[in-house]
């Protein structure tokens, strides 16, 4: 007896060596799903199928005089079944045959992203808030989600880390599933919205799916890697640093070493990101001078980034430790306590 399972995560008709071996060499084949998506790939190949859903003891009995029965589970599986031949099994009253459950596919690593992609899909066709985000609109959630995954790996919770990385990762598929619907009017989503990215001022040569978004990334990585993927050596980090700098001023076709740095980000970050910028790209420039504390909390950055430290990091793991302090002088536990 052989319950032959596949993963829908892997197109039909892919099934393994052992498994078209067991097919082709059965006796009888069972399916209790004439729509079961294996079934074309199986009469293209000769393997006849019988549409039965047998209970236990008839499959028991089908397999009477050593005759070698395949069954094939629905997508959800056959509880109903899997629990007859367990009972039978565990009453002792039955002679058994021997029971092989045979994976005619398995789940590659990263399937479950198309299981993601799937849902995104649906639940932007069908639920009334989702359907009517913008990219704009959802601009500030994308940061919020940012700063709580940082929280996440500051607080070195890995539930919490793995939380965050799916919520991140739902920015990125969503607004991926977004850009799939730009109708060349410069308006309308696809799916009944509120005129889709309207406000965005898109076109249909600018529509793009999430599978644009990982191939161009694929296609980054390797190039940028070419100590990795071509003959180029690298022996540190900083040599690896230095070549992604260089191609990555080759690709975006930039003058200065500040093009593409956003000036809007928190401003610690901005002022070590310049003083990188110009440290590895060997601008020599000396720092602003000026009165206030602006310009004390740029030196205080500069030296920090020429250190190997992050001001923004440090500045605020001493505020988490000030905001601990408060709460001690209040008489309160730490958070999460």
């Amino acid at each position: 007896m052989v319950l032959l399972t596949t993963s829908h995560r892997v197109a039909p008709g892919v099934l393994s060596w052992p498994a078209w071996q067991t097919l082709h060499a059965a006796d009888r084949v069972l399916c209790a799903d004439p729509g079961h998506p294996q079934l074309p790939y199986l009469r293209e190949a000769g393997v006849a199928v019988a549409f039965e859903s047998p209970d236990a003891h008839a499959l028991v009995e089908a397999c009477a005089g050593g005759r070698t029965v395949v069954v094939l589970p629905g997508g959800e599986g056959d509880q109903r079944l899997t629990d007859g031949l367990a009972g039978l099994a565990g009453s002792g009253r039955v002679s058994m045959p021997d029971l092989e459950l045979l994976p005619g596919s398995y789940d590659l690593p990263g399937a479950r992203l198309l299981d993601l992609v799937q849902v995104m899909d649906r639940v932007r066709r069908e639920c009334p808030w989702t359907s009517r985000q913008t990219h704009r609109g959802l601009a500030k959630y994308a940061i919020e989600e940012a700063y709580e995954l940082v929280e996440a790996i500051e607080d070195g919770d890995r539930n919490e880390l793995r939380e965050e990385l799916g919520d991140v990762l739902l920015q990125v598929v969503f607004h991926a599933r977004i850009a799939e619907e730009y109708s060349g009017d410069g308006g309308d989503g696809g799916d009944g919205g509120d005129g889709g990215d309207g406000g965005d001022g898109e076109d249909a040569a600018e529509a793009f799916s999430i599978d644009d978004v990982a191939g161009a990334l694929v296609t980054k990585l390797i190039h940028r890697h070419p100590h990795v993927f071509g003959d180029a050596t690298a022996e540190t980090p900083q040599d690896v640093s230095a070549h992604w700098q260089r191609t990555k001023a080759v690709e975006k076709r930039r003058e200065s070493v500040t093009d593409g740095i956003p000036v809007g980000q928190p401003g610690l970050a901005l002022a070590a990101k310049l003083a990188g910028r110009a440290r590895t790209g060997g601008v020599a420039v000396e720092l602003p001078r000026g009165e206030g504390i602006g310009y004390e909390l740029l030196r205080l950055a500069a030296r920090a980034e020429a250190e190997g430290i992050d001001p923004e990091t440090a500045l605020r793991a001493a505020a988490r430790a000030y905001r601990d302090a408060i709460r001690a002088a209040e008489g309160l536990a730490e958070p999460g306590e």
